[in-house]
């Protein structure tokens, strides 16, 4: 008999699950599908190569190359992959790596990303300018702190040929699309259904007991536990799903959501993005450290100019 009760509840917690999952997975193709093909044209076409050039004479007072430029550009328009590809066509330092890596990993993927963000609280403008301010926060922090090095950076490309027609184009766009659609169809939903499992057996209090210390070490609020665990194992724009039925549902204020925004816009993913580049030589420390690190000022630093606000 309880057997059956547990299965009723489950399954009770999909069919509630499922249509709400649905309808977010909708929405993130209308916001990621037509944005990963204008970026697939404008690279292909080269103009986020001809803006890297105006930004070269910049990355000289960070420490990298003026190469450097065409990585970060990528990044901030495409996910991570095609942002290493490029990477590794370049002739740098370990350490001119790591810095690259940093502000690559707070700023890539920011059309969809922030588009997200906007959704649950955060204006779009100001956090798209927030994570590239980090972005370069990061490197002039790591330009400081790490010692200086001539070790080369040495990895074998990991990414796919460029294409070469806009027949390819189209073709790579379409099947990396297809593969895309699977997989947020099946995380958002997985995670929609984990949600409603852990408010229906009461476990949801006891995640945000656990954190709730980490949180507010964070300048975070203690009910936001499961929203950061999403972001930092499967990343923002799989956890959307989560953040924007917390606030759709109001279990979540947009002030609350956007400090959560702040804090994932620099420090998400820490698992998956961050061994990406521990997989190419890059320390782990380094950058998870630095993220951390710079997530829970930033945080901090919101909070204790809107408590000046107030007062004034």
């Amino acid at each position: 008999m309880a057997n059956k009760q547990i299965i009723r509840r489950l399954y009770k917690c999909l069919r509630l699950a499922t249509p709400r999952s649905l309808s977010i997975c909708l929405w993130l193709f209308k916001v990621m599908l037509p944005i990963s093909l204008a970026m697939s044209v404008l690279q292909h076409v080269g103009v986020i190569s001809w803006l890297a050039g105006y930004l070269s004479p910049i990355f000289s007072y960070i420490g990298l190359s003026g190469d450097s430029a065409i990585v970060f550009l990528t990044s901030i328009f495409l996910p991570l992959y095609p942002t290493i590809a490029v990477m590794t066509t370049l002739t740098i330092t370990l350490r001119e790596a790591t810095i690259l890596a940093v502000m690559c990993l707070v700023s890539h993927n920011l059309p969809v990303e922030c588009s997200v963000a906007h959704k649950t609280g955060s204006p779009f403008g100001k956090i798209v300018a927030f994570r590239i301010f980090m972005s370069f926060a990061s490197a002039i922090v790591l330009n400081w702190l790490m010692p200086q090095s001539d070790i080369p950076f040495t990895f074998m490309s990991m990414g796919s040929a460029e294409a070469t027609s806009w027949g390819m184009l189209f073709t790579d766009w379409l099947s990396s699309s297809l593969v895309l659609i699977v997989t947020i169809v099946l995380i958002v939903t997985a995670l929609m259904v984990l949600q409603r499992v852990l408010e229906e057996f009461g476990w949801m209090h006891r995640i945000a007991h656990i954190l709730s210390p980490l949180m507010r070490l964070f300048g975070l609020p203690s009910g936001c536990s499961l929203l950061w665990l999403t972001g930092n194992v499967v990343g923002m724009a799989y956890g959307a799903a989560i953040m924007i039925d917390e606030v759709e549902q109001g279990r979540l204020t947009r002030d609350e959501a956007n400090l959560v925004n702040h804090h994932l816009g620099v420090s998400h993913s820490l698992l998956e993005d961050t061994m990406l580049f521990v997989a190419m030589g890059i320390s782990f420390w380094w950058i998870f450290l630095t993220r951390l690190a710079l997530a829970m000022v930033a945080v901090w630093t919101m909070r204790g100019v809107k408590k000046l606000g107030v007062r004034n």
